[in-house]
């Protein structure tokens, strides 16, 4: 049995999720509510004590991080590959996977923390913020610690905004050769960008790339149309769903 430990709106949640729904497989989902900080409740750090989501427990093995959630679903469950058979493809595709990991991952949690969440934070001051919001969690104290209660400065943001450009540039050259990432085979490296993609349009931030990048955009259209994607993005999994979003405008 599959058991997945997940929040609504958590872009690595989404791709496990868009990996599950690829590969039809059933699972039993349990929602983790990350404002009322559940992942760092005791019992679920048993399973995760990096105290994020998802977790995926497959018959009592406990499976971390999502990019490897990813891999080890296609791996124990070949129907449906979402790899290449080949192992130079293979490559290719992890190629894409760790720049996906380490710049657009990482980039995309700038804009969301302070268009979407600075407000859960109105009234800390510094050491309050610091002492129930940072220094609690596990994986992310630096990361909340340099955010602090007045948002991340604008340093960050343009700096995760160049990220996601380049990115998307990037995302624009490979589709030169197909519909997909790596070409004609839709993969992996496809399903753990989308989420990625449909938050920063969630964002209201799709001029980063619409301009330049017009494959980027059909190559999304393509993501959307997918059934797999409307079982990923269910009604609520989105932050605009549920939260005002505060939006930068193109020109600023």
């Amino acid at each position: 049995m599959l058991e997945l430990y997940h929040a609504n709106h958590s872009t690595c949640s989404q791709k496990v999720r868009l990996c599950i729904a690829e590969k039809g497989l059933d699972f039993e989902g349990h929602l983790i509510d990350l404002g009322a900080k559940e992942q760092l409740d005791p019992e679920y750090l048993k399973l995760n004590p990096n105290g994020v989501v998802p977790t995926l427990v497959h018959d009592e093995v406990v499976i971390m991080d999502s990019s490897v959630i990813c891999e080890y679903l296609d791996e124990v469950f070949p129907e449906q590959p979402l790899t290449p058979p080949d192992p130079a493809e293979r490559a290719h595709m992890r190629k894409w996977m760790r720049y996906i990991e380490e710049v657009p991952t990482a980039a995309v949690r700038f804009p969301s923390f302070n268009m979407a969440f600075l407000p859960r934070f109105d009234g800390l001051n510094e050491e309050q913020f610091i002492k129930q919001q940072a220094d609690v969690r596990p994986l992310r104290k630096g990361f909340f610690r340099r955010m602090g209660p007045a948002g991340f400065p604008d340093e960050d943001i343009k700096e995760s905004f160049d990220q996601i450009s380049k990115t998307a540039a990037r995302m624009e050259e490979a589709l030169t050769n197909g519909p997909w990432l790596l070409g004609d085979m839709y993969t992996l490296a496809d399903v753990i960008v989308a989420p990625l993609i449909d938050r920063i349009a969630d964002l209201g931030l799709d001029y980063l790339w619409e301009d330049d990048c017009p494959r980027v955009t059909d190559w999304y259209a393509r993501m959307q149309a997918r059934p797999a994607f409307a079982t990923a993005f269910y009604r609520g999994a989105r932050l605009t769903e549920f939260l005002e979003i505060c939006h930068w405008s193109k020109h600023e």
